[in-house]
C-alpha cells in the first residue's frame, strides 16, 4: 500500500494491526504517528478535536478497564492508498471494569460489547473517525438502566446548561473525508433495504433477510428471523415517526472465503414524537447516528449488526426543556 508502513499486508491488517497496538500492546504514543494532530473522532456522546484528546480519552478508558481487548471480527472498506481509504471496522470487545473512572465506582464486573469505527486514512495517518460504542450494552452490564444513566450523566457533567453536547448537526465538524462510499451492488441493496424500512416498507424484512438471518443489535441483543428484524426497526422509527433518514455513507466488499458484505452510515434528525423504543414521547430534538453492517448468503441478508448509542438517545431526551 503506497504510502503505508510495508509491515500491513492490506488495509484491513493496517486497521486491525494498529488497533490492537494501540490498546493491548499500550502503545498509546503511536497515536502521534497513527492519527493526524486535528483528527475529527464523532461519537454519539461527543465530537471531539485533536489527537491530544483521543490520546487522554485512550489512557482513561485502559486505567479504568486495563486488561480491555479489541477483537476485530470485520472491516469493510472502499478507497485506494492514493486518494485515502475508509473502514468499517467492527469490534467486539472484552473488559473487566477493574477501577474507578467514568462508570463510577469500580464494579469488578466483566463486560462484553461491540463497537463499530468508520474510519479514514491515508498516508499511514487517520484523520476523519465516526465511532459507535455499544453504551446501552456496557452500562447494562454495570447494573444500569440507560434512560437513568443519561439522566446521572448529565448531573455528574455539571447540569444541563454545563454537560458535554451529544452529537448532532449543530454540533458536527467538518473533517477532511467527503466520499460518499463505493459503488458496490451489495451496498447499494443494503441501503435500499433500510431505506424501504424506514419509509415504513417492513415488509421489505420478509422479502430480502433469510428466515434464519442472526441479528446483533444495540444494548448486547442478539435476535433472529424476521420477527426480530421487525420488532427492532419498528421499534426505532416509531420513536422517531416524522424524523428525516439520510444515508451518509455507503460500501460493500467481495472477497475469497467471506461472503458478500456491506456497510452503511446512516441517520435519524427529528423529534422524538412516537411511542417506540424510547418510551414517553417527549417533543426533544433527536439525532440518532447508526452504522449496520450485512452479510448475505442465498437466501437473503443473512447477519445484520447495527449500533446506535442509546444513552445519547436518552441524553438528548433528558435535555428536553432544561
Amino acid at each position: 500500500m503506497k504510502g503505508f508502513d510495508p509491515k500491513f499486508k492490506d488495509f484491513p491488517d493496517y486497521i486491525i494491526g494498529i488497533t490492537k497496538e494501540i490498546w493491548e500492546d499500550r502503545g498509546i504514543a503511536t497515536l502521534h504517528e497513527y492519527y493526524s494532530s486535528d483528527i475529527v473522532v464523532r461519537t454519539p456522546a461527543s465530537v471531539v478535536i485533536g489527537n491530544q484528546n483521543v490520546i487522554a480519552a485512550t489512557m482513561g478508558t485502559l486505567a479504568e478497564f486495563p486488561d480491555r481487548t479489541l477483537l476485530g471480527e470485520d472491516v469493510i472498506w472502499c478507497g485506494s492508498p492514493e486518494e485515502g481509504m475508509l473502514s468499517s471496522h467492527r469490534i467486539l470487545s472484552t473488559a473487566t471494569h477493574s477501577n474507578d473512572g467514568v462508570y463510577g465506582k469500580a464494579t469488578g464486573k466483566k463486560l462484553a460489547y461491540r463497537i463499530i469505527a468508520d474510519c479514514h486514512a491515508i498516508e499511514n495517518t487517520i484523520n476523519d473517525e465516526w465511532m459507535i460504542r455499544d453504551q446501552g450494552a456496557i452500562v447494562r452490564q454495570l447494573g444500569w438502566d440507560p434512560s437513568q444513566y443519561a439522566a446521572d450523566l448529565i448531573e455528574a457533567e455539571g447540569g444541563a446548561a454545563n454537560c458535554v453536547k451529544p452529537l448532532t448537526p449543530e454540533t458536527d465538524a467538518e473533517g477532511p473525508y467527503k466520499s460518499r462510499g463505493n459503488d458496490s451492488e451489495w451496498g447499494a441493496k443494503y441501503a435500499e433495504i433500510l431505506t424501504r424500512i424506514m419509509g415504513a416498507d417492513m415488509g421489505v424484512i420478509a422479502q430480502e433477510y433469510d428466515r434464519g438471518c442472526n441479528l446483533y443489535y444495540p444494548g448486547g441483543v442478539q435476535d433472529q428471523s424476521h420477527g426480530g428484524a421487525d420488532q427492532f426497526w419498528m421499534g426505532l422509527r416509531a420513536a422517531f415517526p416524522n424524523a428525516e433518514f439520510k444515508i451518509d455513507h455507503v460500501m460493500g466488499n467481495e472477497g475469497p472465503m467471506m461472503p458478500p458484505r456491506a456497510a452503511v452510515r446512516w441517520s435519524l434528525w427529528g423529534r422524538h414524537t412516537g411511542y417506540g423504543a424510547f418510551g414517553v414521547p417527549s417533543g426533544a430534538m433527536v439525532y440518532v447516528l447508526g452504522i449496520s453492517q450485512a452479510e448475505f448468503g442465498p437466501w437473503g441478508l443473512r447477519r445484520e449488526y447495527t449500533l446506535f448509542d442509546e444513552t445519547a438517545i436518552w441524553k438528548q431526551i433528558h435535555l428536553n426543556g432544561q
